[in-house]
This record gives structure tokens, C-alpha cells and sequence, in this order.
């Protein structure tokens, strides 16, 4: 296994909108494991494959105290949403630092594959329904903070710029 490298906003190639996987291998354990490991040690509870320059769609969830229940959701889909929404106060792994308030429907149903190619279904509430929508976003090559206002995302921006630009420097 091996840790990966995150992309940060506003990098362009969050943008990119990801494909369907369409071959279930070893290459691919491999990517979800990678992704998993990615996860834990950033520590994050979800993670899009998009947010590691891989444009398939991809995504480790773990919603678990202990981190310890793995959820893989492979060309996952909403089939149903709530009328009824809820405000999370999101952050995200290629957002580093920064939490805001994002209204959500606060619950779905989603069908994906596993690993194996195995199709299921999740009914989700709570912290799994936002965490499924938010990477679920990122396949689409959409970040959280662009549901805040264009101030926000400005000056959010400015900031992780700033951040990496003084990080090169060392």
C-alpha cells in the first residue's frame, strides 16, 4: 500500500469530471486500498479518487468512530434524496483547514459496486448522507466551497494559495 498524494484547491484537475469504472482487477484493489490508507493517515472520512488525479469514479468513505467499518462506493448514483435538507459544516481533505456550513438533503438512498463489482444499496442519514453527496460531488469535479458565497470561496482561496506558496519557498 502507499499514500497518495491529495490535490488542493483551487487546483484545476479537481474540475475534471471522472468515468465510470469498467474493469474490476487488481489494479483496482490496489487504488482503493492506496485511497483507503490515504484517508486514515490524513485523517479524513471520505475521499474521492478525483482528489488523487485518478478521474474514475472512486470513493472511500468511513464514517466510524473507531475508523474501522471501510465503505466503497464504485460509480455510485443517488437514487432518491430528501426533500428535507440539513446544514453540515463540511471540510475536506483537499481543502485543508477550512470547515463551512453546506445545506444538503439530509437523506439518501445510493446504489454503487463494491470492489468485486457487486452492486448494493445504502439508505443514509447523518454525517454518511453528507459524506456520500461531498464525494459524490468531487466525481462530478465539484468542490464544497463552491456552494458558499463567491466571497468565501475568494478568499478561501487566496489563503490555500498563499499556504503553498510559502510552503515551496520552504
Amino acid at each position: 500500500m502507499a499514500l497518495l498524494n491529495i490535490l488542493r484547491y483551487p487546483d484545476p484537475r479537481l474540475h475534471k469530471i471522472a468515468k465510470p469504472v469498467t474493469v474490476f482487477d487488481d489494479r483496482l484493489k490496489k487504488l482503493v486500498a492506496d485511497m483507503a490508507e490515504t484517508m486514515y493517515d490524513a485523517p479524513g472520512v471520505g475521499l474521492a479518487a478525483t482528489q488523487i488525479d485518478v478521474h474514475e469514479q472512486v470513493i472511500v468513505i468511513d464514517v466510524s468512530d473507531a475508523s474501522n467499518e471501510l465503505r466503497v462506493f464504485i460509480n455510485p448514483e443517488i437514487t432518491w434524496s430528501s426533500e428535507e435538507k440539513q446544514v453540515y459544516d463540511e471540510g475536506c481533505l483537499s481543502v485543508p483547514g477550512i470547515y463551512d456550513g453546506v445545506e444538503r438533503p439530509a437523506r439518501v438512498k445510493a446504489r454503487a459496486l463494491d470492489a468485486d463489482g457487486k452492486e448494493f444499496e445504502v439508505e443514509a442519514d447523518g454525517l454518511l448522507a453528507v459524506c456520500i453527496q461531498h464525494e459524490m460531488d468531487h466525481l462530478k469535479g465539484k468542490v464544497f466551497v463552491e456552494y458558499l458565497s463567491p466571497l468565501k470561496r475568494n478568499r478561501i482561496k487566496t489563503k490555500l494559495l498563499k499556504e503553498e506558496r510559502a510552503l515551496k519557498r520552504g
